[in-house]
């Protein structure tokens, strides 16, 4: 070890997810160098929240390579796209085989599979790890999802697992997989993070509508679920959202400008599962209704020649079974949308030939970050119990309870379609069930269709077949009689 080498871990980035980190790891008996690129904040951070611990700062990348031990650990909490790629450059000529970076920031997989591929073969080890929990997580307990050069996994595991958050005395953090599938994993965490709170969005927005409920009404109804099988972080939060009242005693949350800001995540999950064939649909409205939403200027002049169904005072005649119905349908979505991430992230192991540890990931989720919740210890059990799982609507406590659900879902979903209170992801959840449950569905017109106007061709069922349709073979059918006989080649198109 070089002289001056005192550091355990180093950190680059000194926004308040950075130095919270630092101040985690420092109160678990590890020595931090801090660094950063405005080095005037260095020394602002070990004069005042870092005085006292066992921090030390670097005022050069130079300095900061000399301050850690070997293997370096390096852990980047800087903006996503060119500052990582800026700031692996800026430390690459000091570093040494062997020595390991870590992304910890909201990088795209692309973007980690490309680092890892390009550091590995400069003898670098990788990682491309998603941190979840904001400023709360990251300074008592974050959820951590490490993935890429497994070979840097013994020398992080103590320190990731040490100021991980904790589950039932078990660290919400485990090894993901190989190149990209760290970042991979939280990008699917924040895609469920999208649906989560649109889900509850809609719940507030059917309470306040139709149910005339006061926001704090809601915020009781949010407390009591709480306490139920909705028991989560953001249930929680919404509860003290809705009680919170401006100086002039008005709740805050109505004078919020309507119009939703998004920083991408749930836009590339959504891409992601277009790309991948998978009908995560769920998360792909919960981004198209943040769209919507930053269209005001549109809604409020449509709004004044568009008409919709009056909604009578009287709309809600038993408050109690309106809210249980309603807690049935965030509950049965919830789970529609949590299978649908989970198909995703099987179906990206399949593709890009990664090993994912199902269980390890409902783990990681458990605490710690956005999206924890009771909930989630079931997905972990499930996939303890039989980590092939083909979807957690086949598992026996996921089917019992949307089947449980599923009439106050549907009362819900049609009323609020009766009084023209839009529910995109509700409704698209309950289709997708419907979807998913049906034996047959009428993609079979659909091919035709495709076929008489592309010659894309069609299968038949095997019970069908015949000598003239053949099974498991594409054919094509001159449907006008003058049409010909050639079929196309894209019959995937």
């Amino acid at each position: 070890m070089s002289q001056g080498a005192v550091a355990d871990f180093g950190l680059i980035g000194l926004a308040v997810m950075g130095q919270n980190l630092i101040l985690n790891a420092a109160d678990h008996g590890f020595t931090v160098c801090a660094y950063n690129r405005t080095v005037s904040k260095v020394e602002h951070f070990l004069n005042n929240e870092a005085k006292g611990k066992s921090i030390v700062g670097a005022t050069s990348i130079e300095d900061f390579i000399k301050k850690l031990k070997r293997p370096r650990k390096i852990m980047l909490l800087v903006k996503a796209g060119k500052p990582v790629d800026y700031i692996i450059n800026d430390l690459l000529p000091h570093l040494e085989k062997g020595d390991i970076i870590i992304d910890g920031g909201n990088s795209h997989f692309p973007d980690t599979n490309r680092r890892y591929e390009e550091l590995s073969a400069k003898g670098i080890l990788f990682v491309g790890s998603g941190v979840s929990g904001g400023e709360d997580g990251a300074r008592y307990g974050p959820s951590l999802m490490p993935g890429g050069a497994e070979e840097a996994w013994p020398h992080i595991k103590e320190i990731f697992q040490s100021i991980a958050a904790k589950s039932d005395g078990e660290p919400c953090c485990d090894w993901v997989g190989p190149a990209g599938a760290g970042h991979y994993v939280k990008m699917v965490h924040n895609g469920i993070e999208y649906g989560d709170m649109q889900l509850i969005c809609e719940a507030y927005d059917i309470m306040k509508r139709i149910g005339r409920f006061t926001d704090k009404e809601i915020s009781e109804v949010f407390a009591t679920w709480n306490k139920g099988v909705l028991d989560s972080f953001l249930i929680e939060i919404t509860r003290d959202i809705l009680a919170y009242d401006d100086v002039d005693g008005k709740p805050l949350v109505e004078k919020i400008l309507d119009t939703a800001g998004q920083k991408g995540t749930g836009k590339w999950t959504a891409i992601n599962a277009l790309d991948l064939g998978m009908p995560v649909t769920l998360i792909g409205e919960a981004v198209f209704a943040r769209c919507l939403s930053a269209l005001k200027k549109e809604r409020v002049l449509a709004s004044k020649h568009l008409t919709g169904p009056e909604i009578p005072e009287d709309a809600v005649k038993d408050k109690k079974q309106f809210v249980d119905d309603l807690e049935q349908a965030l509950y049965a979505s919830k789970i529609i949308s949590y299978a649908q991430g989970f198909m995703l992230i099987g179906e990206a192991a399949k593709t890009y030939g990664w090993k994912l540890n199902n269980p390890a990931i409902a783990l990681m989720w458990r605490g710690g970050c956005i999206i924890r919740s009771v909930f989630l210890g079931e997905i972990t059990k499930a996939y303890r119990e039989n980590p092939d799982l083909e979807n957690l609507l086949l598992h026996r406590f996921f089917a019992d309870a949307v089947i449980k659900a599923q009439q106050g879902w549907r009362k819900t979903v049609g009323l609020a379609t009766t009084y023209g209170v839009p529910t995109p992801t509700f409704s698209t959840a309950l289709a997708f069930y419907d979807g998913y449950r049906s034996a047959r569905l009428p993609a079979n017109l659909l091919q035709a269709q495709r076929d008489y106007f592309g010659a894309h061709t069609f299968r038949v069922l095997p019970e069908e077949a015949s000598e003239t349709l053949p099974v498991d073979k594409d054919i094509h059918i001159n449907w006008t009689g003058h049409g010909g006989n050639v079929s196309s080649t894209t019959y995937d198109a």
